[in-house]
């Protein structure tokens, strides 16, 4: 049989640490990195004779799991997984796994980015200069704002924490909430989160639909800013442009988007007081390095017949 490893994550290469790992243990890795759309051809052929497989966040669909039947394990480098069509991957006996605890500093540290450019407009500061003026406008402080996190998982814990180290009061929204371990966050119901926050932050698994839209947009203070470094399905993109222009809300940083890359009729093209990174809360050298390994454990534990950590189905 094969032991040939797909990898479509796109900062994986020949002669990492990952690719030295796989092979001293006898696997055979293939690059196919997904820096753009495949093909349909290419796509349902991706994982032809794989026996293990570790992605990215592009489409994983049941006919491309249902035509590749050596395929054992599909690893997740980074802890979403809703791009892994899960319940086909279970009929089909296939193991699913996620790579949590990798990134959540990451994602912390770029949502507190996201907010302190929302708070000092850093980027259209820096854009003007460089045309020639020396803008001197006030922006504002987080100290003693209100951060609003829905969402209580590693990368919600870890904001939480960077926000009151800045002197912020913090509320929670979450099915688990757990005060004993997070003494100094306030846990309150979705909409007092969402109608208190100064800066709304989300930090949630995809629902299948937005969690913020036109009635959360209303609730909102006009002072406001929302921060989305999860899932782009999380919010109702046209609501939030509408949102943004009529100055129902102050402004927004989305890391995430519905659809990526940005497309060209996208609802929030030129619409002002939002910044738009490029799905990059996890991408530090050092998650990277986390998360790449930590997926290649976890091909190598299903291959080796133990239980991988971060195993969904």
């Amino acid at each position: 049989m094969s032991n040939r490893i797909v990898i479509t994550t796109d900062y994986l290469g020949e002669g990492d640490e990952v690719d030295r790992l796989l092979r001293s243990r006898g696997c055979e890795p293939v690059y196919a990195p997904s820096t753009q759309r495949r093909s349909p051809d290419e796509q349902a052929h991706l994982l032809d004779g794989a026996l293990g497989a570790i992605v990215s966040s592009e489409p994983i669909t049941r006919e491309m799991l249902a035509a590749a039947p050596t395929l054992k394990v599909v690893a997740r480098s980074g802890v979403g997984y809703d791009a892994v069509d899960v319940a086909a991957a279970a009929e089909l006996g296939i193991t699913v796994c996620n790579t949590p605890g990798t990134n959540h500093h990451a994602v912390a540290e770029l949502t507190l980015g996201l907010m302190l450019n929302c708070a000092r407009r850093l980027t259209n500061v820096t854009r003007v200069v460089e045309e020639g003026a020396w803008p001197r406008d006030a922006g504002t402080e987080l100290r003693g704002k209100t951060l609003g996190v829905v969402g209580f998982g590693a990368s919600g814990r870890a904001i939480a924490t960077l926000g009151i180290a800045l002197g912020m009061r913090v509320l929670a929204s979450t099915g688990h909430p757990d005060p004993s371990a997070a003494p100094d966050v306030d846990f309150a119901d979705f909409d007092r989160v969402v109608s208190e926050a100064d800066y709304l932050t989300l930090h949630a698994r995809a629902t299948g639909h937005p969690v913020i839209g036109v009635d959360q947009f209303a609730a909102m203070k006009a002072t406001a800013y929302l921060i989305n470094t999860a899932r782009g399905s999380l919010v109702d993109e046209p609501a939030l442009a509408d949102a943004l222009r009529n100055q129902r809300i102050a402004g927004a940083a989305l890391d995430v988007l519905d659809h990526e890359p940005m497309r060209d009729d996208d609802p929030l093209r030129g619409v002002e007081n939002l910044w738009i990174t490029s799905h990059l809360a996890g991408q530090t050298v050092e998650a990277r390095q986390r998360s790449g390994l930590a997926a290649a454990e976890a091909v190598l534990a299903v291959l080796d017949g133990t239980t991988p950590h971060g195993r969904i189905v």
